[in-house]
């Protein structure tokens, strides 16, 4: 077959010529990544980037990162991502609400991926989870619709309960619906929800004395970056203050919270990778459909339990994914 029948060969197999698929495996590819938190926090990130590593994609040879972190100041997330839409990238990703909404809006263009986003389709971030219709797609927690599982759990370790609180951060777009979920559930529990909004590491510390005052014996902690990036602190008050609490990742339950329940994030961040790969490969966010969890975990911390004086259930043991202690 001469030059002129395998490009024609080529073609019609929809296979790129030659020269294009040199031009691919020599481009080198410029990502943005919006974080809410700060450089420590932002941690998760390195699932995402190990992701790329085992697609081909080495920092330096072959890809470059613009970082921009929020350090928990959700209304610097604006400015941040028309810094990196600026910049003309070739994908950008983001996590939670609050960071791929920001670069909706500064937007419509540049590929934008997604991860541990709660509910994208009520939020407006995509048209429909099969078929997203714009420049984003990536995959979702499902931590909203996870939220009256997780009061239901806590009840069962901790029966008897009446008044339960929940630590919200009033300026993430999560934060109405999450509520609004668990009331709902509450209200079929026979138990009050206690919203307790906080927008930094100090007002998190203060809510404390105002849950005592509320009367509220156990805490439901959101997954959002400010309480992640301070999980450990968390988890030391709500010991000290005897308040059993029911996190929405292991990194919680990991980190001295009684316990957790849902999607495993790491493997969230990982799987954000393919879809970076799959953009540059030519695919349109338009196409890819978001990506729901499948397995969810429960852990629980028995260390904690036996702090806060509490007999974990055999029911909740044989449950449960991972024991800690």
């Amino acid at each position: 077959m001469n030059r002129r029948e395998t490009l024609l060969a080529m073609l019609a197999l929809g296979t790129p010529p030659l020269h294009a698929l040199a031009q691919q495996a020599g481009k080198f590819w410029r990502i943005g990544i919006l974080s809410q938190s700060d450089r420590k926090a932002s941690e998760i990130f390195d699932h995402f980037l190990r992701g790329l590593r085992e697609l081909g994609y080495v920092e330096g040879k072959n890809l470059s990162i613009e970082w921009r972190y929020a350090d928990d100041k959700l209304d610097r997330l604006p400015a941040l991502a028309a810094e990196l839409v600026a910049l003309k990238l070739d994908v950008i990703v983001s996590h939670a609400n609050a960071g791929p909404l920001a670069l909706q809006k500064a937007t419509s263009t540049i590929p934008t991926v997604m991860t541990s986003t709660s509910d994208p389709v009520a939020s407006g971030l995509v048209k429909s989870l099969a078929r997203p219709g714009g420049n984003i797609t990536g995959l979702t927690t499902m931590n909203i619709d996870l939220s009256a599982k997780r009061l239901e759990l806590l009840l069962e370790m901790v029966p008897k309960l009446s008044h339960v609180a929940v630590l919200l951060e009033p300026a993430s777009p999560a934060s109405r619906p999450l509520l609004d979920s668990l009331k709902s559930a509450a209200t079929k529990l026979g138990v009050k929800i206690l919203p307790v909004e906080t927008r930094t590491l100090k007002e998190v510390e203060e809510a404390f004395g105002a849950i005592a005052k509320q009367n509220a014996r156990a805490l439901i902690l959101p997954s959002d970056p400010l309480f992640s990036g301070n999980r450990i602190r968390i988890a030391e008050l709500a010991t000290k203050n005897r308040l059993p609490t029911m996190a929405a990742e292991r990194r919680y339950a990991e980190a001295g919270s009684l316990a957790s329940y849902g999607t495993r994030l790491a493997d969230s961040y990982h799987r954000a990778a393919t879809y970076v790969d799959r953009i540059f490969k030519g695919a349109k966010p338009a196409d890819l459909p978001v990506e729901q969890p499948t397995t969810f975990e429960l852990v629980i911390n028995m260390k904690t339990a036996k702090a806060l004086g509490i007999k974990v259930p055999q029911s909740i043991l044989v449950r449960a994914d991972r024991v800690i202690g």
